[in-house]
């Protein structure tokens, strides 16, 4: 699996894509397929409602597959913008295409948390050394 080059990912494997100008950037936040492969069967999604806040490296919510839960870590900190709703009736759509279904979008409060995230060559050789294991 090619992981979009646009995006930067987590060591959680949440992915995020960065829109708009600086001062006013938009991130789009879903999991990897790596993550999606590894829960299986997705089943719900539980996210924050607009206007939540959310901390880089802190749980914003959750996946729940017929597996296992797991708690979503937000890639950066903001104020959560939008909510992707049809999830709430057909969340394995993250199954079929996990980087196109995105789940949340943020206002970035700090900007400069995106450097510190992976880019794509750099999160491919994370999992592929933590598959190794």
């Amino acid at each position: 699996m090619a992981y979009p080059t646009q995006y930067r990912y987590t060591r959680e494997h949440e992915w995020i894509q960065i829109d708009g100008p600086i001062g006013s950037q938009i991130g789009t936040i879903g999991i990897t397929d790596y993550a999606q492969n590894s829960l299986g069967d997705i089943v719900f999604v539980d996210a924050p409602k607009v206007g939540a806040s959310v901390e880089a490296g802190k749980s914003f919510g959750s996946v729940e597959s017929v597996k296992a839960v797991s708690d979503l870590f937000s890639p950066v900190s903001g104020t959560v913008t939008a909510v992707n709703e049809a999830l709430n009736s057909a969340p394995e759509k993250i199954n079929t295409a996990a980087h196109e279904s995105w789940i949340i979008k943020v206002q970035l409060a700090k900007p400069g948390e995106v450097d510190a995230l992976l880019s794509a060559a750099d999160y491919e050789k994370f999992i592929s050394e933590e598959t190794a294991h």
